[in-house]
């Protein structure tokens, strides 16, 4: 039985106890891990909070954190050294690699907060490399029919990215100007997800509410999009990550006991995640292991229909 398209409603999460905000998570999901290499979806806002986006000093391990707006704008700062506003329309990435800390802070409160923050799992060859952070404003931005796409990452349609990536993957933000009818060209050895962030959608003739994430597996060359006036989606994509991972707080690593270390490190100080000056002035404490030993898991099961 092959894999069928399905629909991921979000659950509910806090941001942190310090934050004002409530997130929408619809992946890492019990159905799919994973599309592509894409293995965290965080949906928030708008929200007129002023405290909205207030995260303090953590760590972050064999991944790429993607931090994207529709409105309002953050301060990063880094164990890097990096001071960088984001603002919508451009895009922070930071690649962890062996180890970073960092945080984020709403600066503009006149502002309503409205985003996602997206991770990426790097693949086994990459997951150690040396940390980076890079600030990218002038991303590739086109029309398709009454449709604007700005390209985040990847390729799309014959645009590319600027964006490092370490798998083949594509992230586009969709905007439909006028109520229209959109056929959208793929590539059929990826998988693809669609988080609907505002509007009425209908994916394939499907309506797709929103903050759902329709998942659209490998095969298919074309996807059709039906969107009311000022919709606006988000098209994640990429070939399937098979690697096994171990998936824990901020943190991916390939076994229990590279956790463990990666914990020990944050919690005992180590220069792995160097501390760094900004205004919330703290740093989060890891949670406390679970009880059992956590176990690498893969993408190679997928609720099917």
């Amino acid at each position: 039985m092959g894999l069928s398209e399905l629909t991921l409603s979000p659950r509910l999460v806090k941001l942190t106890p310090r934050s004002g905000i409530s997130i929408r998570r619809t992946l890492p999901h019990r159905s799919i891990r994973t599309i592509g290499a894409w293995c965290f979806v965080d949906h928030y806002g708008p929200t007129d909070q002023a405290n909205a986006m207030s995260v303090a000093a953590h760590p972050h391990t064999g991944l790429q954190t993607v931090s994207w707006l529709f409105s309002g704008e953050i301060q990063h700062r880094d164990s890097l050294g990096t001071i960088q506003i984001i603002k919508p329309g451009e895009l922070n990435l930071m690649t962890s690699g062996l180890g970073i800390a960092h945080s984020e802070l709403s600066v503009n409160k006149d502002i309503q907060l409205h985003g996602v923050q997206l991770w990426v799992v790097l693949p086994e060859k990459d997951r150690n490399i040396a940390p980076a952070f890079a600030h990218h404003s002038d991303l590739p931005t086109f029309d398709l029919d009454s449709m604007t796409v700005r390209l985040i990452m990847g390729e799309l349609l014959g645009h590319e990215s600027s964006a490092k990536t370490f798998t083949p993957l594509v992230g586009a933000e969709l905007l439909f100007r006028d109520k229209s009818k959109v056929e959208l060209s793929l590539n059929k050895d990826f998988e693809y997800g669609f988080l609907i962030d505002s509007g009425s959608v209908e994916i394939n003739g499907e309506l797709v509410a929103e903050g759902n994430l329709h998942y659209i597996p490998p095969g298919s060359e074309v996807v059709s999009i039906s969107a009311s006036k000022n919709s606006r989606i988000m098209l994640l994509g990429g070939l399937r990550f098979e690697e096994p991972i171990v998936m824990w707080w901020n943190f991916i690593g390939r076994s229990h006991d590279e956790i463990v270390e990666m914990r020990n490190a944050w919690e005992s100080g180590s220069q792995r995640f160097a501390n760094f000056k900004d205004q919330l002035d703290g740093r989060i404490p890891a949670p406390e292991m679970p009880n059992i030993r956590l176990t690498p898991r893969s993408n190679s099961v997928l609720f099917q229909r």
